[in-house]
């Protein structure tokens, strides 16, 4: 991409927007970020600014926004913001940060989106991939911007590239050596008018600029996403935990077989997988299918299996206080990643629950809740909704901050309970994102 003196407008002054506005003007570009937040919410982000030299606006949107060449979207805009919407129908062509930034990545990059699981199978991809000897950058939704290293990813080297839906929605070229789809259940309804289908149309653009050079992994246990595949023209390998595939990985007997034409080329016992629950068993056969795409070696491939603990936010293990077990699960903001942490313990679990509601339908956890939970309490802007749900199924009370939880479970829980955040919400009504929600949760946690 020539952006050599062009105009770009990158709306969103976050992680996303100060990563592209950098690589911008690294490339010869004239960038201008425009974000409606305010200055204490933006504090860090406008010295980042101003030390690199990029103009910028902050609390409004003005008309110097469309003065531009190309318009750059961070992935919280919504696409039908007014910003975004005047912009279109100027015919300033509007894509995001991830197509930005893939046009200066020689590298190859290993999409991975889905609705749960992103973030672990991103992680142990990179991990995995890099103990096998093949240098490997994580990026997008996980730590990084892809903008910050794009540029520095050579020819062998590889990213392994976390992907919202919300990034999906403005890509125009972007084309990935390998698209991963883990799975597909209802999430962010919000921002698609309360269609499922919508939603499942947005993750599957991660496959639509693949040719048949290009490989793509499915999830063949997800009915939803099993609808839509056959568009594709890559290679497609599938791992499933109920059926044998001739083409990816399936389990057999707690044995994960990778299969390449019906002839098995890999193996590994499920419990060579230190992170724990069925979910994992799908995240980590994903990323062997990826590995396998690449020939690495088979024995690495289970040393880092074995010797991968997980990510930050996910079912983590923060403290044990008078045997009792606090679990930070902040980045389960929907339904269905709280059904997996349920139903990953069997200890009696103290659940705290709520926080931007996103059109959550709490009936689909309801007799899991009853089964497993002994209590819940409610937060944030949701709590009156949670409580609203279950008052009358289980005992539920709405508590103003985590203080406040904490204090009550110490009082309530028992040697042997588990007290889980697992909020199924956004974090946004209190908190900068899930990240800092959870980090809260783990700072009172560690006070007490």
């Amino acid at each position: 991409m020539d952006i050599i003196n062009k105009k770009i407008s990158v709306i969103g002054a976050v992680k996303s927007g100060l990563g592209a506005a950098k690589l911008a003007k690294k490339m010869g570009a004239v960038p201008f970020v425009s974000d409606a937040g305010s200055e204490e919410k933006l504090k860090q982000s406008i010295e980042v600014l101003k030390s690199e030299k990029i103009d910028y606006e902050i609390n409004m949107h003005t008309e110097k926004v469309f003065d531009c060449d190309l318009m750059i979207v961070s992935p919280g805009v919504p696409s039908d913001a007014d910003v975004i919407k005047t912009a279109k129908n100027r015919d300033i062509k509007t894509i995001s940060e991830i197509e930005f930034a893939s046009s200066f990545c020689k590298g190859n990059v290993i999409g991975i989106t889905g609705t749960n699981g992103k973030t672990t199978a991103t992680s142990l991809c990179s991990y995995l991939f890099n103990e096998c000897g093949k240098k490997t950058y994580s990026a997008g939704n996980i730590g990084l911007a892809f903008s910050e290293i794009a540029t520095g990813v050579k020819e062998d080297e590889f990213v392994s590239l976390e992907i919202s839906s919300f990034q999906l929605d403005l890509i125009d070229k972007f084309k990935p050596k390998v698209a991963m789809i883990l799975n597909i259940t209802p999430d962010h309804l919000n921002r698609y008018e309360n269609s499922v289908e919508k939603y499942a149309l947005s993750k599957l653009r991660i496959f639509e600029n693949q040719d048949a050079a290009d490989y793509l992994i499915l999830n063949k246990d997800s009915s939803l996403l099993n609808q839509y595949f056959r568009k594709a023209k890559s290679s497609i390998s599938f791992f499933s935990t109920q059926k044998k595939v001739s083409n990816g990985c399936f389990l057999e007997n707690n044995v994960i077989k990778f299969v390449r034409n019906d002839v098995v080329e890999f193996s590994c016992l499920v419990s060579d997988i230190f992170i724990k629950g069925e979910h994992n068993i799908q995240n980590a056969m994903s990323v062997i299918i990826a590995a396998k795409i690449f020939n690495l070696d088979n024995e690495k491939i289970i040393s880092a299996l074995r010797s991968f603990k997980g990510v930050e936010h996910r079912l983590e293990l923060v403290r044990k206080i008078d045997g009792i077990k606090f679990i930070n699960d902040s980045k389960a903001t929907n339904i269905d990643s709280v059904v997996v942490a349920l139903k990953s313990f069997n200890e009696p679990i103290f659940l705290i629950l709520g926080g931007l509601d996103k059109g959550n339908d709490y009936s689909i956890i309801e007799d899991l809740i009853v089964e497993k939970v002994v209590k819940i309490y409610a937060i944030g802007s949701s709590a009156e909704k949670i409580f609203g749900y279950f008052h009358r199924k289980i005992k539920t009370e709405i508590k103003k901050d985590f203080e406040e939880v904490i204090d009550s479970a110490l009082s309530e829980a028992r040697n042997g309970d588990i007290v889980l955040l697992s909020p199924a919400c956004a974090s946004f009504d209190m908190f900068d994102n899930y990240e800092h929600r959870g980090q809260v949760f783990k700072q009172i946690v560690n006070s007490k």
